[in-house]
């Protein structure tokens, strides 16, 4: 039978610094060692039930090493994430929004298609929600991102002022509608890292994943 002075000698490490793995596995040994000096002399455990509990730690274990080189693969994907992040500092990108920011004479925008279409329709819209300009972008041969530039003229002639907007896009493929998303055009000025991964800050638009990010400008 195995004695407590066999099971107890498990438990020396000579390590110092201990991954998570081992810990659980000290805890165990320490509990069944414990469980083994208080144990009824009458009614021993015996070779089987100690060899069950063994076994029960080397499922422990190998549970706490998969632990670990989950954490170990989760730290360095986050890692090569904050990296390719930072490196969109000072670039624009086309992320799901329907903002557009006239500066200059000039906005930028965006549309994603599932499909291809035959008919690709943007409306400009103002503070109050009317729509003073429309854009035909005519007919889309694939399905992705499909940019657009507006020069802030509206339908009426006027020129609108620099400013918010927003906008609407209508899709379709013969004669019936297309799911479309609508994209602002915004430039990153800094990644900010957090319990969800590293986060783009898009100058005017706020915080994005980098899943969100459409097309790089």
């Amino acid at each position: 039978m195995t004695t407590v002075n066999e099971i107890s000698a498990l438990t020396t490490t000579t390590a110092t610094t201990k991954t998570a793995s081992q810990e659980s596995e000290d805890r165990f040994l320490k509990l069944l060692v414990t469980q083994m000096q208080n144990q009824d002399p009458l009614n021993p455990m015996d070779n089987a039930e100690i060899t069950s509990q063994m076994a029960q730690l080397s499922t422990v274990t190998e549970l706490g090493k998969l632990n670990d080189a989950a954490s170990a693969m989760t730290a360095s994907l986050l890692a090569g994430q904050s990296l390719q992040a930072a490196s969109l500092v000072g670039h624009g990108v086309m992320i799901p929004g329907d903002k557009i920011e006239l500066s200059g004479g000039v906005a930028y925008g965006g549309v994603d298609l599932t499909q291809a279409v035959d008919k690709l329709t943007v409306n400009i819209k103002d503070a109050s929600g009317k729509v003073i300009h429309t854009s035909d972008l005519g007919p889309q041969d694939a399905a992705g991102s499909v940019p657009f530039q507006w020069d802030g003229t509206t339908d009426s002639g006027t020129v609108a002022p620099d400013g918010s907007y927003t906008f609407e896009v209508l899709a379709e493929q013969g004669g019936k509608a297309v799911a479309a998303t609508a994209l602002a055009v915004g430039q990153v000025g800094s990644v900010s890292l957090g319990v969800q991964g590293a986060m783009l800050n898009v100058i005017g638009l706020g915080p994005v994943a980098m899943s969100e990010v459409k097309e790089i400008l």
